[in-house]
């Protein structure tokens, strides 16, 4: 039976060690680093994420604000609310949470937040650094995988990581990640998706095997070479409550590791948002 890579436990792991670090960082500078969070509109799922998040904050000794907004703001009254957030000082990081309303552009409001703040690590200047080997802000659910296979002892350099997803969020810049040439990456990297031919085959060659691809239980048994790691990306929502983009019940019993949904990826995506924005603290203090 397939281990399983226990993302809820080594969130509040890490997140001891960044309570601890935080800490030390208001002993020093006298500063506690800081998130605002915007959300717009009534989006269920949005907003119990936003709370966890917050609630991750004050766990961590962090500051941080909501902008809870009506659903019918507009873009103008948005990018004026982003534009006030990047002039505070007390601001470190900056969260606008998607979806958004179909009328605001989703691509025009993370570019409008400062790339000193863009904790998400969404925008073109964060994704530019990465795909140089220059990072700042890792995007969170890419550096949460990361440090779940890291801190369970599984080797990434020089294996095959198959990601099936090529979103912006997940796919691509984990892609990004996993390639780098440095330490925790060093990975042979192939991206699948939804037209990728016998596709089947592919992901049966990898020893990673990554599903982000938003459908449930697509990766089945049958795809995942026996021994692989499998790590779950998806959330869908059913009428029985959340599973992943993994048949689990039956991929656990050919997998080496695996993650399950929920409690694999998902917190370990918060974490790292207050890891990110610990790191745009310290990067503010330096540039003072």
């Amino acid at each position: 039976m397939a281990l399983i890579l226990d993302g809820k436990k080594l969130a509040q792991t890490m997140q001891a060690e960044i309570a601890a670090e935080v800490a030390k960082f208001a002993q020093q500078t006298g500063v506690r680093p800081g998130l605002a969070a915007v959300l717009v509109g009534e989006n269920s799922a949005s907003q119990v994420y936003v709370r966890n998040k917050r609630a991750a904050c004050q766990k961590v000794g962090m500051e941080s604000w909501l902008y809870d907004l009506p659903e019918l703001t507009t873009q103008a009254q948005l990018l004026e609310l982003v534009q006030r957030l990047n002039a505070d000082a007390n601001v470190h990081g900056i969260l606008v949470q998607l979806p958004l309303p179909k009328q605001i552009d989703e691509a025009a409001l993370v570019q409008a937040v400062s790339p000193e703040k863009d904790v998400d690590g969404f925008g073109v200047y964060s994704l530019g650094l990465l795909a140089m080997g220059k990072p700042r802000f890792l995007p969170c659910t890419p550096l949460g995988i990361q440090q779940l296979l890291l801190r369970n002892n599984i080797a990434i350099e020089g294996r095959h990581v198959v990601i099936v997803g090529r979103s912006n969020i997940v796919g691509k810049p984990l892609a990004l990640i996993l390639m780098q040439k440095a330490a925790g990456a060093n990975a042979t990297v192939t991206v699948c998706h939804s037209k990728s031919e016998r596709l089947g085959e592919i992901t049966k060659q990898a020893d990673i095997v990554i599903a982000a691809i938003g459908q449930t239980h697509f990766l089945k048994a049958d795809m995942v070479r026996p021994g692989a790691v499998v790590v779950d990306v998806g959330i869908n929502r059913l009428p029985g409550g959340l599973t992943g983009d993994v048949d689990f019940a039956a991929v656990e019993k050919v997998a080496s590791a695996i993650t399950p949904v929920p409690g694999g990826v998902g917190p370990m995506t918060i974490t790292m948002l207050l890891h990110n924005t610990l790191q745009a603290a310290r990067f503010h203090a330096n540039n003072r």
